[in-house]
């Protein structure tokens, strides 16, 4: 239920729905001969498409999440397991093609396996199901399964958690797995600004992981103002940011975490 119930939400609560929304409104409200509220709807809704698609605000929204986690400064010596989080493959071409088709966090996927090529005897844990509504296509753990082989992994190494929808069943499901791997060092791998929420999840089921964040979209500090270089990609960023924060406080609200900004 929580899964459904949050991905409704998030379908009509994103930055772009809530503009076609508002728009939807204006209309109607022009229909019955409201002209205030039409145009105050109309303003919102240009306000919102403005902010997120023509300034740098889903950049100053992302900073502090990414900043809250940094890569290990001085890396563990030896690593018993390394947990990598879906949401980093197009599920509908991968499983169509039967390829493996990255996404803007497919980071996720290159630094799990630099980090099996660096820790040689630690077990992967490739956790992710469909995280959508519909069910398309394989799970995002087949998928990620493919991609390792062809980069010469041995599949004795590979744990397979296919099942989870989203980021507390990532946990659930994958702690179940984990057994004596999970006694020793653990590195979690997930991108920076979805990983306070990860550690959060991890920490209250009374799992200690090592933060390995990847997949940066922020520059670094900087001003509030115009961006008009790349609208698509701020709408991306600006909704990738929001949908975070809400899913922080959600997940405090509902006792997954025992923070809400969980950090170092």
């Amino acid at each position: 239920m929580f899964f459904l119930v949050s991905k409704i939400f998030w379908l009509l609560a994103q930055p772009l729905s809530m503009v076609f929304l508002l728009m939807l409104g204006a209309v109607a409200a022009l229909f019955w001969g409201r002209k205030r509220p039409a145009l105050a709807a109309l303003a919102a809704g240009l306000l919102i498409h403005g902010a997120v698609s023509f300034t740098n605000l889903g950049y100053l929204v992302m900073q502090p999440l990414e900043d809250r986690f940094a890569v290990p400064a001085s890396p563990p010596q030896t690593v018993d397991a390394i947990i990598m989080l879906g949401g980093a493959t197009l599920e509908r071409p991968s499983s169509a093609r039967q390829i493996a088709e990255l996404n803007d966090a497919g980071d996720r996927l290159t630094t799990t396996l630099w980090l099996a090529q660096k820790y040689p005897s630690a077990k992967i844990f490739l956790s992710g199901g469909g995280g959508a509504l519909t069910d398309d296509g394989e799970a995002e753990a087949r998928t990620a399964e493919r991609f390792f082989l062809a980069f010469g992994i041995d599949r004795d190494r590979l744990v397979l958690e296919a099942e989870s929808r989203n980021t507390d069943e990532n946990v659930a499901n994958t702690k179940d797995l984990l057994g004596e791997s999970g006694e020793g060092t653990v590195v979690l791998v997930t991108s920076a600004f979805h990983m306070p929420r990860s550690v959060g999840i991890f920490e209250k089921a009374g799992l200690s992981v090592v933060p390995w964040p990847t997949d940066y979209r922020t520059p670094g500090p900087q001003s509030f103002g115009f961006d008009i270089a790349n609208p698509v990609q701020n709408v991306n960023v600006s909704t990738a940011a929001i949908k975070e924060w809400v899913g922080l406080l959600i997940y405090y609200w509902t006792g997954k975490t025992s923070d809400l900004f969980p950090g170092p």
